[in-house]
């Protein structure tokens, strides 16, 4: 049987997957290559061991090389069938994944400075798979494609129409993520499923999502990564003033790209850290102060999305934070019950997966962005074969 691999490409991490080629892949190993660069090491993790390999210097075709000889015990001699890549930014009309041709990565590159912490990064890790797999089938599944059936009110901004049309509006991201819990709930919980739920994908970065039978209909992120929380070293929400201050004040385009993307959010507000685990543990008053804002807004969001959705059946949390910091979600929904959003505190300090005292489930449950990717590469793999994959 052939094999899918899975690469979600950062600028300084290249997570992965391996799976059996099948129409519901089968997980065989995972995990990621880190600090890419002067001192990189490969972890694996396969049946239950964990394995951690310093590989040196490495760049993300270095990288990918030194994978595949560490996953070739693993792969037994099978040939990788199809590589499926994460791409946050599809622009406006990708509203699902796509094979991968030269035509296609030229124009994803063309997006790059609507995502630039993360689009030129997953394309170094698509043209080092491109190199290093050229008989195998390439997708990509794309963070945007997710939220492409907005309504045009949860689409645009009101800029002059043109702007519009140019391809200057909301996109929405974390879609894969999104995907999968709009799918575990259609298995699991057939009858929320085709209500109106609010997704809280909590991590690093952070967003949610309004969905009404599966479908977005709308996010708290807009034409960048940037906009609605805060996240871990982005800003969120912020008054477009503010950048025409700081412009006023004299500082460019690259001073506050930096600013808001990586020296804002709770590592700005605290002074301490991006790491909510860090903060959460902290007794500065700093740290207090930034976890009150951070739940703050997500407070303000879910009551947001509610309105959009005209009413809420559940809430669900997913993503690091929203999976493990119970303080984060006792905090955040305080004072939420007028929607129907009443926690038991019992269960949400024990990490249940499901943590309601009140008439609106509140669900907690693990996102997996790369079976997403794995099920995109295996629908191609089905498509250009006409059989299923073996």
């Amino acid at each position: 049987m052939s094999l899918i691999l899975t690469l979600n490409a950062g600028s300084s991490s290249i997570k992965f997957g391996l799976y059996t080629a099948a129409p519901e892949p089968v997980e065989q190993a995972h995990g990621q290559i880190d600090a890419l660069g002067a001192e990189a090491r490969l972890i694996v993790e396969a049946g239950g061991d964990r394995n951690v390999t310093a590989i040196g210097p490495a760049d993300h075709a270095a990288g990918l090389a030194a994978l595949l000889e560490a996953l070739a015990p693993l792969m037994a001699g099978r040939p990788i069938a199809a590589v499926g890549h994460r791409v946050v930014h599809g622009g406006p009309e990708i509203d699902g994944p796509r094979v991968l041709t030269a035509e296609l990565v030229a124009y994803l590159d063309t997006l790059s400075p609507l995502a630039p912490l993360h689009q030129p990064h997953n394309l170094a890790g698509v043209r080092a798979a491109l190199a290093g797999f050229p008989g195998a089938v390439q997708v990509a599944a794309f963070d945007t494609a997710f939220h492409r059936g907005h309504p045009w009110v949860n689409d645009t901004f009101a800029l002059p129409r043109r702007f519009y049309e140019a391809g200057v509006r909301r996109y929405g991201f974390h879609g894969l993520s999104y995907d999968h819990i709009a799918g575990r709930l259609a298995a699991d919980h057939p009858d929320l499923a085709k209500g109106r739920v609010i997704v809280a994908h909590l991590g690093n970065g952070a967003s949610l999502c309004a969905m009404r039978g599966g479908r977005s209909v709308a996010s708290t992120m807009g034409f960048s990564a940037l906009d609605g929380m805060p996240m871990g070293t982005r800003v969120g929400q912020l008054d477009p003033g503010v950048v025409l201050y700081l412009m006023e004040q004299g500082m460019g385009a690259t001073e506050i790209t930096t600013l808001l993307y990586t020296e804002s959010g709770l590592r700005g507000l605290s002074g301490i850290s991006h790491d909510m685990r860090v903060l959460l543990a902290s007794d500065a008053p700093e740290a207090a102060e930034a976890i009150a804002y951070y739940t703050f807004r997500l407070k303000r969001e879910i009551g947001a999305l509610a309105a959009a959705l005209g009413g809420l059946d559940a809430l669900v949390f997913t993503g690091g934070i929203g999976e493990n910091a119970a303080p984060v979600r006792a905090m955040a929904l305080e004072g939420l019950g007028f929607l129907g959003l009443e926690l038991d505190a019992a269960r949400n300090a024990a990490q249940a997966a499901t943590i309601h005292a009140g008439p609106v489930p509140i669900l907690v449950m693990p996102t997996d962005e790369e079976r997403i990717i794995a099920r995109a590469a295996a629908h191609a793999l089905l498509t250009a074969d006409g059989e299923a994959p073996t």
